[in-house]
C-alpha cells in the first residue's frame, strides 16, 4: 500500500468513496457537489487528503481528509482529522492506521501541538482503532455544535 497527498488530478478516482463515505454517515450522496467540495478544497489548499493506494494498482483502499484550525492557549496549529474511510474491500488490512500514522507524521512536521478527530457515537469500530492507535477522549473539554440553517 502506497499513501500518497491528493491533488486535483486524483479527484476521479476520490469522489467515489468520498460519496460512499457521507453515504456511511446517512448524508445525501451528491457525487456532482461532492466532486466540486473536494476540488475546491484542494485547489484552494483549504486542506490536505492522503490517498492509501494499493500498491499493484491504482486502486483506492481510503482516504483521509485534515483540516488545519489552531489554538489559542498553545499558541500552536491543531490538525483536525476530519474523515476518514477505508473501502469495503480493504477493510482489516490496517488502511486507517497508515493514514492516521500519515496524519500524525504531518502533524508534527508542521509543529502542531494536537491531532483532533471525532466520530459517531456508534462508531466502536473507529473508536477502537483511535484509542488503539493513542487518541484519548477528552476528559478537559466538553464539545458543543450549534446548527445553522441552510
Amino acid at each position: 500500500m502506497r499513501i500518497v497527498q491528493a491533488t486535483p488530478e486524483h479527484l476521479d478516482l476520490l469522489t467515489p468513496l468520498f460519496v460512499k463515505y457521507r453515504e456511511f454517515y446517512d448524508a445525501m450522496p451528491y457525487p456532482e457537489t461532492s466532486r466540486s467540495f473536494l476540488e475546491k478544497r484542494l485547489t484552494r489548499k483549504e486542506s490536505v487528503i492522503y490517498l492509501a493506494l494499493a500498491d499493484d494498482e491504482d486502486k483506492l483502499m481510503g482516504f483521509c481528509q485534515l483540516y488545519p484550525s489552531f489554538s489559542s492557549l498553545s499558541l500552536k496549529r491543531v490538525w483536525i482529522l476530519n474523515d476518514i474511510f477505508v473501502a469495503e474491500d480493504a477493510r482489516r488490512q490496517l488502511v486507517a492506521d497508515r493514514l492516521i500514522q500519515q496524519a500524525k507524521k504531518l502533524a508534527k512536521e508542521t509543529n502542531a501541538v494536537r491531532l483532533r478527530v471525532s466520530t459517531s457515537i456508534h462508531n466502536e469500530v473507529a473508536q477502537k482503532v483511535y484509542e488503539s492507535i493513542g487518541f484519548r477522549e477528552d476528559s478537559k473539554f466538553k464539545n458543543y455544535t450549534l446548527e445553522l440553517d441552510d
